[in-house]
């Protein structure tokens, strides 16, 4: 019996905000247009469990729709990924049954829009350390203390996700995770970048940031963690980052083809350029890493939403699927340029837009060293000391 994959994201939409993309790449702005038409298709609360209101999606179900969503619109996909990936955790970790992070999904429920506050210049440890400063209220809430960068959905985000170092114990220091507002917290104007400049993942500053008791879910010691909250957040960034930039091979591979059949040569009597043997090898290399990146990706999410056991290899899979699919989509977008010829090199062209884009693909966590230590580590196990 085929399965039913449900979708919220209607064709009409994804051209609207397809056709937006190039201005707010041009002016550096952040997408409120898109964020109002993907709040009124009930998109931010694409994980949110029906019994609260919500579409109730699974991570494969949202990982192909940040697919399209990364095809019309890379930055505007990636700013969203962030709010989904807190409320897919949060989801995740409910429907398994741990209630920590139902308040999550009730505030998604309500209309607040979740952003991440944990990358930190200099920390190479991403989740296993933090250089921002946790410190107890007193009632088992926290307040926080230190800088975020890349905090994607800067301008809108009401709700922020976010972790630091609690040392007041040295015999037990805690990396403790909560939720934030806007209070004690300044977004700096710095968001300034090569590609993928509508996401507006600006510099935050926690200056006394509060998460009440209610809102602190995690404590944990630094370093790896066996906690399935390090699962879930790995399990659905990864998958749904990976989506992403597939979305975005997707789209250069439409482009290459179109380009090649509108392209005529003088050498082949000015037949199209789909019948050079040579671009057609181009276009088939790209097609090929395209392939293999759309079953990947949504082989895995479909993995995690069915708890297939890969023991002690999940995270090697989840940290070598993001580095795979954003490799996949550089190689795509290159071979669509090469196909393409000058026209994609000018200054307001689609695939010089997307060769822009998808560079943002090898700073995300986990980065190429850290994912080929983890992967080693799978298979011939730890360094010895």
């Amino acid at each position: 019996m085929p399965r039913t994959l449900r979708t919220l994201l209607t064709d009409d939409l994804l051209t609207r905000i397809h056709d937006r993309a190039a201005g707010h790449d041009r002016d550096n702005t952040f997408p409120h247009d898109d964020l109002a038409e993907l709040v009124a298709a009930g998109y931010l609360k694409a994980f949110v469990p029906e019994r609260l209101g919500g579409a109730g999606l699974t991570v494969e179900e949202v990982a192909r729709e940040q697919a399209r969503l990364g095809a019309a619109a890379p930055a505007t996909a990636l700013a969203v990924n962030m709010h989904l990936v807190v409320t897919g955790l949060a989801a995740l970790l409910v429907a398994r049954g741990d209630d920590s992070v139902e308040f999550v999904l009730r505030d998604a429920a309500a209309g607040e829009v979740f952003a991440f506050g944990n990358s930190e210049a200099g920390n190479d440890l991403v989740m296993f350390g933090s250089r921002t400063r946790a410190e107890p209220d007193g009632e088992g809430g926290y307040r926080y203390f230190g800088t975020k960068i890349f905090t994607s959905l800067s301008p809108v985000w009401t709700r922020l996700a976010t972790f630091g170092l609690d040392d007041s114990d040295p015999d037990d220091p805690r990396l403790v995770h909560g939720v934030v507002g806007r209070d004690g917290v300044r977004t700096r104007d710095d968001w300034d970048t090569l590609g993928m400049r509508a996401t507006q993942s600006a510099t935050t500053e926690l200056d006394g940031a509060h998460a009440p008791a209610g809102q602190v879910y995690r404590s944990l010691p630094p370093g790896p963690s066996a906690d399935p909250f390090i699962f879930a957040l790995f399990a659905v960034f990864e998958v749904l980052l990976a989506a992403v930039y597939t979305g975005v091979g997707r789209r250069a591979l439409e482009l290459g083809a179109a380009a090649a059949r509108r392209r005529t040569s003088m050498k082949y009597d000015g037949r199209s350029y789909a019948q050079d043997p040579d671009i057609r090898w181009r276009v088939a290399d790209a097609a090929l890493a395209q392939d293999g990146a759309e079953l990947q990706v949504f082989a895995l999410a479909r993995d995690v939403d069915e708890q297939v056991d890969h023991g002690t290899r999940w995270f090697a899979q989840l940290v070598g699927l993001k580095v795979r699919a954003t490799e996949s989509a550089r190689t795509v977008v290159d071979l669509a340029l090469r196909v393409s010829g000058g026209g994609s090199y000018f200054t307001g062209n689609e695939l010089g837009r997307l060769y822009r884009d998808v560079l943002a693909g090898i700073f995300h966590p986990s980065d190429d060293e850290s994912a080929h230590s983890t992967v080693a580590t799978s298979v011939l196990g730890p360094v010895e000391e």
